[in-house]
């Protein structure tokens, strides 16, 4: 690819280079992990200040496009995927909304004894059986987020059901069952027992997500629990004021 800009153009020159950047880091032999040319060669082969370049890069790296490590390079980052907390559905729904192909990696059915807080949550005695579901999702075959899923004791799935369609779809048609409510708690933790599904080390730190889903007469539907890798992912949410 030409490294070259336009020093007669009215574009500012840390403009063009960014925009030069974009183009380059979008290229595939950056895209497999190779490093781009140090700030010093790209100002010489432009015939620009470092500065300008480190104003374009600088604003590429916030972007989360480009990662800097200090006597070592920059290269292009590798990429994460992210959900929001203000319009939730189904992971495989949200996900392909964004362009994003996700594939069951595993796929299990089972049951579980409701425990203190599913008990409270379901407002059911401890022990109750559960219909259980998990799921790890990956893409490219490289594992992301593993998820459990346990339901309210009326619904029970089956082995005959199509477990890989997005899960509120198939709670809709089989059960008549629309979510509209989750209440959401979010932490940080070492992967511990779910480190071999995501294939990271136990003390590697994932993002724990509860899920406690509700019907619009605001009954308990699911109690879903969420183990995202933290350098595949970000949880973001978006806040307005109400004034």
């Amino acid at each position: 690819m030409s490294l070259k800009i336009d020093h007669k153009s009215k574009l500012p020159l840390h403009v063009q280079v960014e925009e030069l950047l974009r183009k380059l880091i979008s290229a595939p032999e950056y895209q497999n992990g190779t490093f781009l040319p140090k700030e010093v060669e790209l100002a010489n082969r432009l015939g620009v200040s470092r500065n300008t370049i480190r104003q374009a890069t600088n604003k590429l790296e916030y972007e989360g496009l480009l990662a800097r490590k200090k006597g070592v390079g920059t290269k292009v980052a590798q990429r994460q995927l992210s959900t929001s907390l203000q319009d939730w559905q189904s992971f495989t729904k949200e996900m392909s909304k964004r362009g994003i192909a996700t594939m069951n990696l595993l796929l299990t059915l089972g049951t579980a004894k409701a425990d203190e807080k599913m008990a409270s949550f379901f407002n059911i005695p401890i022990n109750t059986p559960l219909c259980k579901l998990s799921k790890l999702k990956g893409v490219e075959g490289e594992p992301i987020v593993y998820f459990e899923s346990y339901f309210h004791p009326r619904i029970t799935l089956s082995d005959t059901d199509d477990l890989n369609r997005p899960l509120y779809e198939l709670l809709s048609e089989k059960f008549d069952i629309i979510v509209v409510r989750s209440s959401e708690h979010i932490s940080a933790m070492a992967a511990g027992g779910v480190a071999k599904k995501l294939g990271v080390d136990a003390k590697f730190p994932v993002l724990f997500r509860e899920r406690f889903v509700y019907d619009p007469g605001d009954r308990p539907i699911e109690y879903n629990v969420g183990y995202y890798r933290s350098d595949k992912f970000t949880y973001s949410i978006e806040i307005r004021s109400e004034s």
